[in-house]
């Protein structure tokens, strides 16, 4: 794909209504081009695997099966294919639960169309996507020792060794601080916490921040209050 051709967007919805609407919209968009709609997980899959889509609008709650399991599926058989999941549902345990399904991004359905194709294009280049209103409840569910979702164990990897500067970034992470926050706490420049945070998605194997916090509370790496 270069940088003129459009993002190839699968729309997974049950419902007709708004699933046509979803592609009508997003179509007219420009850098974008539906290139088929699913009504249930298990058709979301196997339009996916035929069509190769660059990125799956897939809702959460449907027949036959869900989005959460389909994005597993589709995670696992076609991890090219980025997943965001666009919903009416901004459940903390949906979206911990989308995230570690391999989850791209998670957005609720009250978006613009043009911000809705926004995101389809920043998630396309790498960049993860949560609906503002998600992501304050977000961190402090990560933070919270009395959490409600339980983690899955996490896919074995080889032990990466990381300084003790590093756990601290990783954890602070977790609990939502911005480059500037971890900064000001850690007293370093923010080009230093930067520096720290590309090594440590690195030597993780993470795509972006969230996972990065994901993993730090999966494995019990976050800061003493």
């Amino acid at each position: 794909m270069t940088e003129s051709d459009p993002v190839r967007v699968l729309v997974v919805d049950d419902q007709q209504l708004v699933r046509e609407g979803i592609a009508s919209l997003l179509d007219i968009q420009p850098g974008v081009t539906v290139v088929g709609t699913a009504s249930d997980g298990k058709a979301a899959v196997d339009a996916a695997v035929e069509l190769q889509p660059h990125v799956v609008l897939m809702d959460v709650r449907m027949p036959e099966m869900d989005g959460v399991e389909a994005t597993a599926i589709l995670h696992r058989r076609a991890p090219q294919v980025r997943v965001v999941m666009l919903t009416t549902f901004d459940d903390e345990e949906y979206v911990l639960q989308a995230l570690h399904a391999g989850a791209a991004g998670y957005l609720l359905k009250d978006l613009p169309a043009a911000a809705l194709a926004q995101a389809v294009r920043l998630v396309n280049a790498g960049v993860a996507q949560l609906d503002f209103s998600i992501t304050a409840s977000l961190a402090a569910t990560l933070a919270s020792d009395g959490a409600r979702f339980v983690a899955p164990p996490p896919t074995p990897r080889p032990d990466p060794v990381l300084t003790t500067r590093e756990i601290d970034i990783l954890g602070l992470i977790a609990t939502g601080a911005t480059n500037r926050e971890i900064a000001s706490r850690l007293f370093l420049s923010e080009g230093t916490v930067k520096n720290h945070i590309s090594r440590i998605l690195g030597r993780l194997r993470l795509r972006d921040r969230t996972q990065a916090a994901l993993y730090a509370r999966d494995h019990g790496l976050l800061p003493d209050r």
